[in-house]
């Protein structure tokens, strides 16, 4: 698997991210170690995770697998602060207290002694930035951190944290921005993409394949043994449905029919290559999934191909964002 560095830092990850939101829950601990394997024995190396999934399930099956299956070395480990953890004002949010505790909390359910990674993963407007930016300086300076990011960030708060970290000598810059970004969400490229350019971030999109409608496997309904037929998972992929979804999800089975490989295949590809992307994080409920995404590591489109789904997917620009030839 190609490995690219995350944005203007020396860390250096697979192209493709494993994510662990259905460990602990939907997903058991047999079955995430068969997708750990795979990935890794495929040269993945980014697995993500965050303090909140399954209510720290995930983070601790991560954790029994890097003890007992993965060597820890092989895996760069990516986690997430922010979310409700515990009760009460200061059991969530991006406060220096929270944070550095929910770090703590992280690297006991983890077992090891630091996070490749570690993102806030969400804006919080009760904290001064400065103060939550003070906390990332600390974990990183501690050593319980190697590189810092932001999750679900618009673009004015992505530049402004940032600049401020970019501002003085010795804080510890902000190395990626993980977002929603698929063929069917297309928003970031108004104003988090032209941040995270032009402020050296790398973007792990999350939901690559526009929450599994991307696979095609909804096109005729929604199979009994799909997470969209959860109530738990209902409402979040049918947040994405609408004619213009239909639309692209046609295009991508056509361009798919068209090159011998699979939807999945194609809505990757098209994602991979988009400009700061760095790795997709491409969250499997099974083994049998995850394998689908690494055999189309090595899916490439023509540019015509690329060019007919970049129009079809196209999210509407208008001012100030609207760029214009000068």
């Amino acid at each position: 698997m190609e490995q690219r560095a995350l944005g203007r830092s020396g860390l250096v990850v697979s192209r493709l991210g494993l994510g662990t939101l259905t460990w602990g829950r939907d997903t058991d601990e047999d079955e995430a170690a068969m997708q750990l394997t795979a990935f890794v024995d495929a040269g993945g190396t980014l697995v993500d995770t965050a303090d909140v999934y399954a209510d720290g399930e995930s983070e601790r099956t991560l954790g029994r697998l890097l003890a007992d299956v993965v060597p820890r070395d092989d895996v760069l480990v990516a986690t997430k602060a922010a979310g409700r953890t515990g009760p009460g004002p200061m059991g969530r949010g991006a406060s220096r207290g929270h944070l550095l505790s929910a770090l703590d909390a992280s690297l006991e359910r983890l077992g090891i002694d630091h996070v490749d990674l570690w993102q806030l993963h969400a804006w919080d407007d009760a904290t001064p930035l400065e103060e939550t930016l003070a906390a990332c300086d600390l974990a990183v300076s501690s050593g319980r951190a190697r590189y810092v990011g932001v999750s679900n960030f618009s673009g004015w708060q992505t530049a402004q944290a940032a600049t401020w970290q970019r501002a003085w000598p010795g804080r510890s810059p902000i190395v990626s921005t993980q977002v929603e970004y698929s063929l069917l969400q297309r928003g970031v490229e108004r104003e988090v993409q032209p941040a995270a350019e032009a402020l050296g971030l790398g973007i792990l999109p999350w939901s690559p394949l526009g929450r599994g409608l991307l696979t095609g496997k909804y096109r005729g309904g929604t199979p009994e043994d799909s997470r969209g037929a959860s109530a738990q998972w209902l409402g979040f992929i049918d947040g994405l449905r609408s004619a213009t979804a239909d639309r692209v999800v046609e295009a991508v089975i056509t361009a798919a029919q068209g090159l011998g490989t699979t939807p999945l295949g194609v809505a990757l590809a098209w994602l991979r290559d988009r400009p700061c992307v760095v790795a997709p994080i491409v969250g499997a409920r099974t083994a049998q999934q995850l394998q689908a995404a690494l055999d189309a590591e090595g899916v490439r489109l023509p540019p015509a191909i690329t060019t007919a789904l970049d129009d079809v997917s196209a999210p509407h620009f208008s001012y100030p964002e609207q760029r214009r030839e000068h």
